[in-house]
């Protein structure tokens, strides 16, 4: 085969190479995309009043959200983020709005990018999730009514790392609280590629790998168990003691990596997506979010 040849034949199977390792790469964006699920109810199903907004994010896109003014006429109510998980929607996480509505909050309910009704992006990630956090937390800040020095952010499961991420670098944030959060990125990861009977060897850690390298962090630099020694104010970590998606083990490794955050750890009955022995709790929450925001409407 002459000059010609060859290079015809190398062109083409670099060409096949290039093609199958960007089928490769769909394919594992694809398995890992989240599902969007459209909303099946909002806070006006609660006798809530709400604004229904549109706030600005990372890349251009926006977020949709619902805003749940403190009751009364207070001109400076403490007031929370509230983040969902992977899948997930605002809907989802309203359970907890009558509660902290009576308890004297303000809140944001938000819906990530890719997810609810929120703008799309080319992935979800942890991190792109804590960009929508900040940004959310930046937009209630500046909102009419709002204490700004007594915003915290609450999130569930990868909203929960989030929430730890977006913390640790946002100092302004004046509580945390962690729902069902995962400990390391990679030790998720590992649980899905079981699920999928992917070996980790080889397969398994080039995925890891291109995850990695497509979110652009480390998993090391944005895992909750090297996130909660970086903030500074109070965090409250809740857990379900049955849950199998992220076991309760991981809430404790979390917990024994605070250096000096001040964290409570709270363990309650139910797994991975109920809320409703967190609802029979809401009297710690509050407690914890009065003391951490300097108390509710009238009381800071």
């Amino acid at each position: 085969m002459g000059a010609p040849g060859l290079l015809t034949a190398f062109t083409a199977g670099a060409a096949a190479l290039a093609g199958g390792r960007a089928l490769v790469h769909w394919g594992i964006r694809k398995g890992l995309a989240a599902p969007r699920v459209a909303h099946h109810t909002d806070p006006a199903a609660l006798g809530l009043d709400f604004d229904a907004l549109r706030i600005a994010t990372a890349n251009g896109r926006t977020l949709h959200a619902w805003f749940i003014p403190a009751p009364g006429a207070s001109a400076a109510a403490p007031a929370l983020v509230v983040m969902h998980g992977w899948g997930g929607n605002a809907a989802l996480m309203l359970p907890l709005a009558r509660p902290l509505h009576e308890a004297g909050f303000a809140t944001l309910f938000v819906d990530a990018r890719c997810h609810g009704a929120s703008d799309d992006d080319s992935f979800a990630s942890l991190p792109r999730f804590a960009e929508d956090a900040e940004h959310a937390f930046a937009w209630l800040a500046t909102r009419a009514g709002v204490d700004p020095r007594r915003i915290a952010l609450f999130g569930h499961s990868v909203g929960a790392g989030a929430v730890l991420l977006a913390a640790a670098r946002t100092p302004q944030v004046a509580a945390v609280v962690s729902v069902a959060a995962f400990s390391h990125p990679a030790a998720m990861m590992r649980r899905w590629l079981a699920v999928k009977r992917i070996p980790e060897k080889p397969v398994g850690r080039y995925i890891l790998d291109y995850v990695q390298k497509t979110i652009g962090h480390r998993f090391d630099d944005i895992a909750p168990v090297a996130t909660i020694g970086r903030i500074r104010r109070p965090v409250l970590l809740i857990h379900g003691e049955d849950d199998e998606v992220v076991p309760i083990a991981e809430a404790r490794q979390i917990f024994a990596a605070r250096g000096d955050t001040p964290v409570e750890l709270l363990t309650l009955a139910g797994d991975h997506e109920s809320f409703a022995d967190l609802e029979h709790n809401m009297g710690r929450l509050v407690a914890f979010l009065r003391e951490g925001l300097g108390g509710a409407a009238g009381e800071g």
